[in-house]
């Protein structure tokens, strides 16, 4: 469990201006999963930095929470399950009309499962669960995000997909999730790949123990490859967020297309 979020789970504003930009022209944002986690540190990191954001979540009450963590700042909450494509729709029209456009979207929703069950136990509703949560929620956003950065004036945007050290190396007993975090990579690489025409760059960060409500245990011990339990080390999601909010700075001309941020001592490099 690598950098796991629920569904509710200062920059310059020239340095990732879009060509055609009116100068200080807020950029827009949106963050799904910004109830908790990495996606709340990344939309506290955007707002404030000075983009408008919108917060997306199951539950409005912490993307509220979210947005008050920075008083006065341009952010819009809309309650989402992304696994829904009916909210994914009515997402992205409060984005156009809350601020007629959309620069970034940092699709970062998604669920580690049960822990700990063996492939051989794990149901196919919990399969499923995780598939639609991490990766048709993942493509429903960003094939939205696709249309509106495509159409609108100026034309392009970004988007980065919140991978996982789990899009390399697996931990134990997490087939749904290493399985959904590797497609992910297949579907960063798509879109970069079909986003060129339009100025849309497509990235991914792969995140390794960022402290969060979820990784919380990984302090007091976490199953290894080897059959052992151990503690792990984490690190700031805060440094996380900053490391989005670089990507997302870039000029529509340069992409970082995967980026690994992780605790510097976590068992990965050598992992089992």
């Amino acid at each position: 469990m690598d950098d796991v979020q629920t569904d509710d789970a200062a920059a310059q504003p020239s340095s990732g201006r879009s060509a055609g930009r009116s100068p200080g022209t807020p950029r827009v944002a949106l963050v799904t999963g910004a109830g908790s986690g990495i996606g709340r540190a990344v939309a506290t990191e955007l707002l404030g930095a000075g983009w408008s954001v919108v917060l997306a979540g199951r539950r409005t009450g912490p993307l509220e929470e979210t947005a008050a963590r920075t008083p006065g700042a341009p952010a819009l909450c809309v309650r989402t399950d992304v696994t829904r494509p009916e909210d994914v729709a009515a997402l992205f029209a409060a984005v156009r009309d809350g601020f007629g456009r959309l620069d970034l979207l940092f699709n970062n929703a998604g669920t580690f499962g049960p822990g700990g069950v063996p492939v051989e136990e794990l149901t196919y509703e919990a399969w499923r669960h995780v598939v639609d949560t991490n990766l048709n929620g993942a493509f429903l956003c960003a094939q939205a995000a696709f249309r509106q950065m495509k159409d609108q004036d100026p034309q392009g945007g970004r988007i980065i997909n919140n991978g996982s050290i789990s899009a390399h190396t697996p931990r134990p007993h997490s087939v749904a999730y290493t399985a959904t975090k590797h497609a992910l990579t297949g579907l960063t690489k798509s879109l970069s790949l079909d986003g060129r025409p339009y100025r849309i760059a497509c990235g991914q960060i792969d995140i390794g123990n960022a402290a969060t409500e979820m990784t919380a245990r990984m302090q007091t011990g976490i199953l290894q490859a080897d059959g052992r339990l151990a503690a792990e080390p984490i690190m700031d999601a805060a440094d996380v967020a900053r490391t989005v909010r670089h990507m997302a700075d870039l000029p529509l001309e340069a992409n970082v297309q995967f980026a690994t941020v992780l605790a510097t001592a976590m068992p990965y490099v050598g992992r089992g």
